[in-house]
């Protein structure tokens, strides 16, 4: 987080120079307010980048068998560029080197961990492990601490679920 404050400062530190510098080049006809507007517009840019490019980001760092599954757009009234073009806040993603597959009754089971990254001041990761029964669609929570499922939460998936066919095929 401090990290992005230095460089927003930096970034509009150098986009002051370029309004001094087009300043400087107009013989001074420029005015001068276009000094600390060009070091305001430096700083805006660099954070709005680093808004639009926190997904892509985040998906570099994730391993080669992670598949993301879904992610969702934000807008925010304080950040008015985002109602023109939403920006990733949050994706969910499967681990496929984490999935354990097994059979009971003739069904597919699959146990695996669900994450989920969210973009706040600072990122927030929640993991929840699930059991997918493959054949149903049937998706059952389980407990952090002992693996016992939740089953006043158990939801079917459609057949056309990312999830579904990240996990069964």
């Amino acid at each position: 987080m401090i990290w992005h404050l230095i460089a927003a400062v930096f970034a509009g530190l150098a986009a002051a120079g370029i309004g001094l510098i087009l300043r400087t080049l107009s013989g001074k006809r420029l005015p001068k307010w276009i000094v600390p507007v060009f070091g305001g517009l430096g700083m805006l840019g660099y954070q709005i980048h680093v808004e639009y490019s926190w997904f892509d980001h985040k998906q570099e760092q994730l391993p080669d068998t992670a598949m993301v599954i879904s992610s969702d757009t934000g807008t925010a009234v304080w950040r008015p560029w985002t109602f023109a073009i939403p920006m990733i806040t949050k994706f969910s993603l499967v681990d496929s080197e984490n999935i354990r597959m097994s059979e009971q009754d003739g069904d597919r089971l699959a146990e695996f961990i669900l994450y989920q990254f969210e973009r706040h001041h600072t990122d927030i990761l929640i993991t929840q492990p699930y059991i997918l029964n493959c054949e149903s669609r049937e998706l059952v929570p389980l407990t952090q601490e002992t693996r016992e499922p939740i089953l006043e939460e158990i939801r079917t998936l459609r057949e056309t679920s990312p999830l579904l066919n990240a996990i069964c095929t």
